[in-house]
C-alpha cells in the first residue's frame, strides 16, 4: 500500500495531487520481527552425523559444515571437483563464479567410503537439492535440531569468526563478496 501511494501522490505523477496529502504519511510501519536464525554448531554436526543412517547423509552433513558451501553448490559436486591432496573443492557459486571451498580429513574419509560403493556418471550424490533438503529436514526431525543448508553456513561462518578469522576472510571462504 505504501508503494502505492507514494506513487499516486508523487510529485512526478499526472494525478494532481499533493505530496503532502498523501495518507500514508500518517501511518506507522508495522514492527517486523527479527529472529535469530538457526545456525549449526561442532557439537550440533557431531549429533547429526551420528543420527545420520547411511554414508551419504553423513557426507553431505560433515561437508556443508566444513565447507560452508551453498545448497546448489553441493548438489553439483562431481568426482573431478574434488582436490584430495589439498582437502579442497572447485565450487561454481553465485554469479556463476568458481572458488575452492575446503573440508577436513573426517570429510574426506567420508568422501572416500561413500564414492567407493557409488558409481554414478555426473554429479556425486544422486539426488537434487530437493532430496538434500529432505535429507536435513528427517534429521532435524530425528535429533530436533533446527538444521537447513544455510544454518551450515551461519555454523561456517560463526566458527571462523570464533577462531578469530577476520569478516573479509570469511566472506572470501564463504564465497560471498569475491571477485
Amino acid at each position: 500500500m505504501r508503494t502505492f501511494y507514494n506513487w499516486l501522490y508523487s510529485p512526478r505523477s499526472d494525478h494532481g495531487l499533493n505530496p503532502q496529502d498523501n495518507p500514508i504519511l500518517l501511518v506507522e510501519p508495522p514492527k517486523v520481527e527479527k529472529r535469530i536464525l538457526p545456525s549449526v554448531t561442532d557439537t550440533h554436526v557431531e549429533e547429526l552425523i551420528s543420527a545420520a543412517d547411511n554414508i551419504r547423509d553423513k557426507c553431505i552433513v560433515s561437508l556443508f559444515a566444513d565447507s560452508g558451501i551453498r545448497l546448489s553448490e553441493l548438489v553439483n559436486i562431481t568426482r573431478e571437483d574434488i582436490q584430495w591432496h589439498t582437502y579442497t573443492l572447485s565450487v561454481i557459486g553465485k554469479g556463476n563464479k568458481q572458488r575452492r571451498a575446503p573440508f577436513t580429513e573426517r570429510t574426506a574419509e567420508l568422501l572416500k567410503a561413500y564414492l567407493a560403493d557409488n558409481h554414478k556418471d555426473g554429479t556425486i550424490w544422486g539426488i537434487n537439492h530437493i532430496g538434500v533438503t529432505k535429507v536435513l529436514k528427517a534429521l532435524s526431525l530425528r535429533t530436533g535440531i533446527k538444521c537447513n543448508p544455510h544454518s551450515f553456513r551461519r555454523g561456517f561462518a560463526c566458527n571462523l569468526h570464533r577462531k578469530g578469522l577476520s569478516t573479509l576472510d570469511i566472506m572470501h571462504l564463504g564465497g560471498s563478496g569475491t571477485t
